[in-house]
Formats: C-alpha cells, structure tokens, sequence
C-alpha cells in the first residue's frame, strides 16, 4: 500500500520538485497539493492523506495553525513541517501544534525519505541541523506550555491574529471565516486585550515573533 501523502507549500516549484522526487519511490503517492493554509486543511479532510508535508509560512493559515486544525479533527495523520527557517520559535510551534518532523527545505531528499517512513512508525523525526536547537527546551513525549500565542488564544482568535497580521480587512476576514463583520471586531477586541496590545502594528509584531506570520507574507 503507498503512503499517500499531501503537499502543502504556496510556491508551484517547490511542489513539483517534491512530487516529481516523491513518485519515484514506488511505495509513496502524491495525492493533492495546496498552497495555502486554508485549502490544506479542506483537502486534508477531503483525501485523508498518512503525511502532509507542511510549508509554515503560508497565506491564508499559516502552517501552525493548519496542522492544529488538521489533527484536531484527523489525529492520525502525521504533518512533518517542511520549511526555510530554523528559528527555535518556528520549530517548537510546530512541535508544540503537532507535527511529528520539521525539516529544513535545504535537507536531501534521502533525508525527507527517512523522516516520512519514521513518522508513520510513529516516530519523531527532527532534522540534525536543528535538533540542537530544541532538545533542551522540547521532549518530544510533551507539548510545550508557555505564555505564547498558542497557549494565551484561542484558536479562532490565533486565526484573526494572523489575519490582521497579514494586513487583511475586517471584511475580508469575516468572508474567509464565515463569520459577521461584528464578530471579527469582537475577536479582535479579546485578541488585544489578552495580549495588552493597543494597535495593529503591535498586533503585527506580536505575529511575527510569534511564528504566525513574516514579513513576507
């Protein structure tokens, strides 16, 4: 049986250098791709894949709050972040999310190959390039609890935090969200005044030191 996998990265050739790498393998199948947070997500649901490899700094739901989505609802599904940067803050929320791996996008291939086959033995797998950074703060047998934003939020309110981060209207967020225009501003008004935060540059900030968002985006 092939392992089905999900791609998960908003740039097209990051996708089709991995899916071409990937189907070469008998035993591994690219089953869809996505280039964002959001569609990661539906088609998780919809394909139920055994991995997804996870981008985390994505429009629409970056990948830390993708992967919380995908494993509230589907617990068995392995996510391995897949990803450019190897700041502690970004690997230990996705860990702390989660995922099972995190890699960096300069790993070879024969790399990513052992982490796919270790997490689906349900395994944690961390790339040697930065294990370093985390096996003093990390166990892998436990979840990290700190006054982050994954701790301090709720997750909607984490998903309009990245959202404002992002630059996005009131309106547009409410249509993403299927929720009302007022339900957005309520959100917003919980979001800074657990964070003690008057204003949206400072929301922005927050985002960013918090692995929610980049300067990128």
């Amino acid at each position: 049986m092939s392992l089905k996998i999900l791609l998960a990265d908003d740039h097209r050739i990051m996708r089709e250098g991995l899916r071409s790498l990937l189907e070469k393998r008998p035993d591994m199948e690219v089953i869809a791709e996505a280039e964002n947070g959001r569609t990661t997500v539906q088609l998780s649901r919809r394909f139920k894949p055994d991995v997804v490899l996870m981008d985390i700094i994505m429009p629409d739901l970056n990948g830390v709050e993708a992967t919380r989505q995908i494993l509230a609802e589907s617990p068995d599904v392995k996510v391995i972040a897949l990803s450019m940067y190897s700041d502690k803050k970004f690997v230990t929320e996705m860990l702390s999310a989660g995922a099972s791996g995190y890699l960096l996008k300069d790993t070879a291939f024969e790399e990513l190959d052992s982490a796919l086959r270790t997490v689906v033995n349900n395994r944690t797998y961390l790339s040697p390039k930065i294990a370093c950074l985390v096996e003093k703060d990390y166990s892998t047998s436990s979840a990290i609890k700190d006054s982050s934003a994954s701790s301090v939020l709720t997750n909607r309110e984490r998903e309009v935090l990245t959202f404002l981060a992002e630059g996005k209207t009131t309106k547009h967020i409410a249509s993403s969200l299927n929720v009302s225009v007022k339900t957005v501003e309520t959100h917003r008004k919980k979001i800074m005044d657990k964070l003690g935060i008057s204003s949206i540059a400072e929301l922005t900030k927050y985002a960013i030191r918090e692995g929610l968002t980049s300067l990128e985006t």
